[in-house]
């Protein structure tokens, strides 16, 4: 493992927790927020990232869960840069052995974590701060033909939400099936 970066693994094989090595002092801290050599040392392949995103949101909002269908399964580094979510990730691949499981962690600009969610898995995250901002380093394009959602409050996941109240959704995510009636990825990938 990198001396860069602390990994935890999670419940999910392939999503990690991972912590970059932060310096501070009395006039704030430096931190080295991705370097490629130890991202891939960290996960064990060679992961290249296309596209980074930028999101800000209030509080109260929860965005997902979302993916995009192979060819164009996104591997996600997320993190948050101004404020705090609890964000989550869902194994949606049919022949894996942690299908419709998820994880959650909080991430926020205190912890400095991220999170590296593989393809093939559902990402969605609710901001729990006045407002967020979020980041997201993609594997693959953004390609809207693939893009796919799962209902965010699905019984058969049971994800436990922090929430002080309903959520404020978009209207494609009000709308999404759940597990059993989304498109899936059809083999479990890395």
């Amino acid at each position: 493992m990198s001396d860069k970066l602390k990994v935890t693994t999670t419940a999910i094989p392939g999503v990690l927790i991972v912590e970059p090595r932060v310096f501070g002092d009395e006039r704030g801290f430096f931190l080295e927020s991705f370097n490629q050599r130890a991202f891939n040392e960290a996960v064990g392949a060679d992961v290249r990232f296309v596209q980074d995103n930028r999101s800000r949101s209030a509080r109260g909002v929860l965005r997902g869960l979302h993916y995009q269908l192979p060819p164009h399964a996104q591997g996600k580094l997320v993190s948050v840069v101004r404020g705090s979510v609890f964000d989550v990730a869902v194994d949606i691949r049919r022949h894996s052995p942690s299908y419709g499981r998820w994880v959650g962690v909080e991430l926020s600009e205190h912890n400095h974590r991220q999170l590296w969610i593989p393809p093939g898995l559902a990402h969605g995250f609710l901001v729990t701060s006045d407002s967020a901002d979020f980041l997201y380093k993609t594997s693959a394009y953004y390609a809207p033909e693939a893009e796919r959602s799962i209902r965010w409050n699905d019984p058969a996941l049971g994800i436990a939400w922090p929430l002080d109240g309903p959520p404020t959704l978009s209207a494609k995510d009000a709308a999404a099936p759940g597990l059993d009636q989304a498109e899936h990825p059809l083999a479990p990938s890395a």
